[in-house]
Parts: structure tokens; C-alpha cells; sequence
């Protein structure tokens, strides 16, 4: 696209580069020791419990940590470079240290949601193929059904607690063992992790072996990780993101945050770590900024929490819009908000604008709401800190282009919706051994998103919905998001999820989930409210109350699990 193509760069700070075509760094392992070096002894990361136990790895720490288990991987556990780690776990110590060692090891990441179930899991290594795994000891009963099959060869088992001092992490030890026998018997031949460091600088004193070595014929464009889509309009499938994909967008996205401070932030992750967002931004961007991540190994409940923001002065967070809500939602948050807080973001779903003032309210600080997917490493899009619409996903990020189409592929009229496509070097280099699904995905250089949406005259853009959640009501097009933003704004409404349902006489029907915040609330009562903000056809038909939506890991609404009960009932009727 031509300057005149890109509206929004009218709206890029005065030290905002336009296009960004190289990245500082050749490889990821590049950026790591880099930053290493520059910021030392400072504080990287810092596991903060619910009870207030914490631990901490400075950039040297992590640097020297990773590089040991680098060695580890190649020397003695006997990978090549281009084979797959998978890595499970929640936010902990042990994530930067396994991660940046597969990293700099030359081997391909594969995060692996940690909540997976045995199933869950074999389906995406029987996809990768890993040749190892990294893997924290609550889960790791579930690795002789995992594996079935499809063994992997190499073992490494940590723990939520590695790293911390030894009287926290004997009391948590303690806890898991024999309270909450949280931790079974692992059934598997494996390493512990601080015993595979150990055995790595071990190699590495002995054989003189330094773990850049590994990486001195990786390319800029070679898979850094895989990175399996959530799986919640689909079946999960792995996005290959290279390192220039993840340092680019690293970079587009920094630019864009005006305001943050080399080596001064304090970012709290509450976010899993191994989702793409948090991945990227929390600790790749973050680290590379040489800030403090204060890490939350389980943000439920969310007085989970409470301890960091009484003993860290957190100056960034990201969250999804359900975090946001119900950390408003919570007494001791509303009562003493984040003094420090310079601003916070929100990917993965809809940010609704009844959350997003209501969190400007208490917290006094705005939300900067994003847009982007697994396959855009993930951002595509951010709004500008004090050039913020409400309801908007906000300008592409420098290099990056935008366009809506029909269902023919071609672009829209101004102001009509369509399909977001872009193009971008954050953009995947398709998915892992699908080429039929790639070659769908990918035309022409522009990545179809299957997300509807449309951009105003200035180029800001907004999301109307998801392309497969859609609903058709007497061939009138209703989107989901545009309900639940409605619902939101009803005071007795704690959250809601909207489906489209079979219906002999329009097709389709609207139905919305309601979890009550007044246990008075009737489905009339909320009938009346969306008619005074939606056309007819929009108003919900069918209101189910709930006293809990089925969310993803990170929060998201699974509006595909509620279809899927709603067809089950049908078909049992």
C-alpha cells in the first residue's frame, strides 16, 4: 500500500517509525544475551504467590540459567537444531529459564497450555512431534497417556515453585505433597530441572562449550516457536512464528507505547505465559524494555492477586476483558486501586466499554485496547495512549496493512463490513505440516483473519465479530459482541456470553448466557433493556441464566462450548 493507503499513520506518535522491515536483532537468542548484558543484577522476574512467598532471577541469572540448559538440550540430551521442546507450565521461574534455553539452543518452542487434558495434550504432540518436554510436576501424571504412541524421548520436570528461596519452596513443597496432593507420583523416567542445569555446566566446564554456538546458522526466517491457535472456533493447529515474526512484532508493538521507560517498568503477568500475547509482550517486549515481571502462576481466584499489588508498585498489566471486570468487581481492588499504574491492555476478546470505563474509573488510568491473533505473533492493531476510541481495536501498528473484503476477496466500500485480512512481517509462515489449511489462510501475502470487521474514513478500525459466530436472523446479521456489549451495560448483569441458535421460523435465534449480579433479574427484565438499545431482531429470544461460563485459560468466553451443548440438547430432543 501506498502512504496515502495507511489513513492511520497520521495518528503515529513524532517518534513513531512508519514501517519497520528489519529487526534489531538476528535471532531471539541474540536479543536475550544482549539485554542480558545490559541490564545484569537487575531484577527479570519475580514469582509472587497468594500468600505473598516470592522469588526473583535477574538478567544475568536468566541469562546463565538458560544458557546451561541450552547445553543441556544439545549435548546431553542430543537435540539438533530445528527439533521440538514442548514446554508446560504456569507463570513461574522456570518458564523464562526453559524458554529462552530451547531458544538458544537453535530448537523450535512448543508451548503447550498446561491445563491441557491427557487427550488435549497427545493431539498436539503427536502434531509436533517433540523431542523433548519441559513440564511442571502437578501435570506430569499425565504424560504416559499423553504420550501414547508418540513417546518423547526427553523429560524435564520442574516445579511451580523452582527458583524461590528454600523456605518458601520446601513450604510449597509440603503443601502440594500432603495437603492438596496436588502432585502425584510421575510415573516416567525424567531429569528435574535443576539437575539438567547441572548437567549442562557441567558439559559446559568440561568440553568448553558456549551455548552461542548454537545458534550461528539459525536465520532470521527459521521457526523460533510453534504456537497452537486456542482452538476455540476450531480445532488447534500450530502457527509457525520465526524469529524475525516475534522480534518484528515485539518491536511494532513497543513502538507504539509511548510513555513505557527502559528499565523502569514493573509489568505484572497475570496472562499464562505461554499464550501468544503474554509471550510476546509480557515477556519478550518486556524483558527486551529490561523491566520487572512480576509473574502469577493462577490468577483464580483473582485475591490470587491481592499480594502483588500491595508489594510491587506495577506500572503496566495486560488482562483480558473478564479480568478486568472482575478485578472491578472486587472489594479490595476498588478499595486501594494501583497507585502506579501508568496503563493497562487488552487482547484476546471484545474489550467491552462498560469494563473499560468502569476500569478507568476506579483505577483512574485508561486500557489500551488491542486487536491481533496467534497467527500475527499477535498484534495487528493497538490504540494510541491518548488517542483512544471506545469500541475501536485502535491503527495498525508501524509496516503493517489492513484491508476489509467480501466474500469474494475483494475490498469493501468505505464503512462496510468485511473480513479483515493483513499483511505484515509479524505474519505466520503458515502452519505446521497443513498446507492445505496454509495455503486457505494465506493468499497472496495477506493472512485472512475470519474476523468481521470495518474501518472509519481516518483508518481507525473496529471488530464487529468472529466471521463463524455470527448470527443469521431472518437474513438480518447479528453480531455477538454488539449484544454482550448491551448486556454489559445492565447493572445486574455480571457477564453474559450470545449465540445464535436453530429456529423453524427465522433460522436463527439470538441467546444470551446471563451470570446474574442481582439474583432478582428476570428474563423480562433483560428483553426490556435490549429493546432500548437494539433493533428487534437483535433482542435476545431465549435468556439462560448460569453461574459460570466456560472460559478458556486466559479468560476467554467459550462461546463455541455453549453451541455445542445447545446442538447436543437439540439432537437429544
Amino acid at each position: 500500500m501506498t502512504a496515502e493507503a495507511r489513513p492511520w499513520t497520521a495518528f503515529y506518535g513524532p517518534n513513531v517509525r512508519k514501517d519497520i522491515e528489519t529487526a534489531s536483532y538476528r535471532t531471539l537468542a541474540d536479543l536475550i544475551r544482549s539485554v542480558s548484558n545490559t541490564y545484569g543484577d537487575a531484577p527479570a522476574f519475580t514469582t509472587c504467590l497468594p500468600n505473598g512467598m516470592n522469588g526473583t532471577l535477574s538478567f544475568q541469572q536468566v541469562d546463565e540459567m538458560s544458557d546451561a540448559f541450552a547445553v543441556y538440550l544439545r549435548e546431553v540430551a542430543g537435540l539438533a537444531q530445528g527439533d521440538r521442546v514442548a514446554l508446560q507450565m504456569p507463570n513461574c521461574l522456570s518458564f523464562p529459564v526453559a524458554a529462552f534455553g530451547i531458544l538458544k539452543a537453535g530448537c523450535i518452542l512448543v508451548n503447550v497450555n498446561p491445563l491441557y487434558t491427557a487427550d488435549e495434550m497427545g493431539k498436539q504432540f503427536a502434531d509436533a512431534q517433540p523431542h523433548a518436554l519441559v513440564i511442571v510436576d502437578m501435570f506430569a501424571d499425565k504424560i504416559p497417556a499423553a504420550t501414547q504412541g508418540h513417546p518423547i524421548p526427553n523429560i524435564i520436570v520442574t516445579r511451580v515453585a523452582e527458583f524461590l528461596p528454600s523456605l518458601p519452596r520446601g513450604i510449597v513443597g509440603l503443601v502440594q505433597k500432603h495437603w492438596d496432593k496436588s502432585v502425584k507420583r510421575i510415573e516416567v523416567a525424567h531429569i528435574r530441572l535443576p539437575d539438567a542445569l547441572a548437567a549442562g555446566r557441567d558439559h559446559m566446564s568440561r568440553q568448553r562449550i558456549e551455548a552461542d554456538v548454537y545458534t550461528q546458522s539459525v536465520d532470521a526466517n527459521d521457526v523460533a516457536c510453534l504456537q497452537y491457535t486456542g482452538g476455540t472456533t476450531g480445532v488447534a493447529k500450530g502457527a509457525m512464528l520465526t524469529h524475525a515474526n516475534l522480534i518484528l512484532n515485539m518491536e511494532q508493538t513497543m513502538e507504539m507505547l509511548e510513555g513505557v521507560e527502559k528499565g523502569k517498568e514493573i509489568a505484572l503477568t497475570a496472562l499464562p505465559l505461554y499464550h501468544i500475547f503474554a509471550f510476546t509482550v509480557n515477556m519478550l517486549a518486556f524483558y527486551w524494555l529490561g523491566a520487572r515481571n512480576i509473574l502469577i502462576p493462577n490468577p483464580r481466584p483473582l485475591s490470587n492477586l491481592k499480594r502483588a499489588f500491595e508489594n510491587y508498585k506495577i506500572t503496566w498489566m495486560s488482562g483480558v476483558n473478564t479480568l478486568f471486570n472482575g478485578l472491578t468487581n472486587e472489594v479490595w481492588f476498588t478499595d486501594s486501586p494501583p497507585k502506579y499504574l501508568k496503563f493497562s491492555s487488552a487482547g484476546g476478546m471484545a474489550l467491552q466499554a462498560a469494563v473499560a470505563q468502569k476500569w478507568q474509573g476506579v483505577t483512574g488510568k485508561p486500557v489500551l485496547q488491542g486487536y491481533g491473533l496467534t497467527e500475527t505473533s499477535p498484534v495487528l492493531t493497538f490504540n494510541p495512549l491518548g488517542k483512544m476510541r471506545d469500541g475501536s481495536i485502535g491503527i495498525p501498528v508501524p509496516g503493517t496493512d489492513i484491508a476489509c473484503l467480501d466474500e469474494a476477496g475483494n475490498p469493501v466500500a468505505q464503512g462496510e463490513t468485511g473480513e479483515i485480512a493483513a499483511k505484515g512481517p509479524q505474519i505466520m509462515a503458515g502452519y505446521w505440516n497443513k498446507a492445505e489449511e496454509s495455503a486457505h489462510a494465506l493468499r497472496d501475502g495477506w493472512f485472512l483473519t475470519g474476523d468481521i470487521g470495518v474501518m472509519d474514513p481516518d483508518g481507525y478500525f473496529r471488530i464487529v465479530d468472529r466471521k463463524k459466530d455470527m448470527v443469521v436472523v431472518s437474513g438480518f446479521n447479528v453480531y455477538p459482541n454488539e449484544v454482550e456489549d448491551c448486556l454489559a451495560l445492565h447493572p445486574g448483569i455480571l457477564e453474559s456470553a450470545v449465540i445464535g441458535v436453530p429456529d423453524d421460523s427465522t433460522g436463527e435465534a439470538v441467546k444470551a448466557y446471563v451470570v446474574r449480579r442481582d439474583p432478582g433479574l428476570s428474563e423480562a427484565d433483560i428483553r426490556a433493556h435490549c429493546k432500548q438499545h437494539l433493533t428487534a431482531y437483535k433482542v435476545p429470544r431465549r435468556v439462560e441464566f448460569r453461574d459460570e461460563l466456560p472460559k478458556s485459560n486466559v479468560g476467554k468466553i467459550l462461546r463455541k462450548d455453549l453451541r455445542a451443548e445447545e446442538l447436543a440438547r437439540i439432537a437429544a430432543e
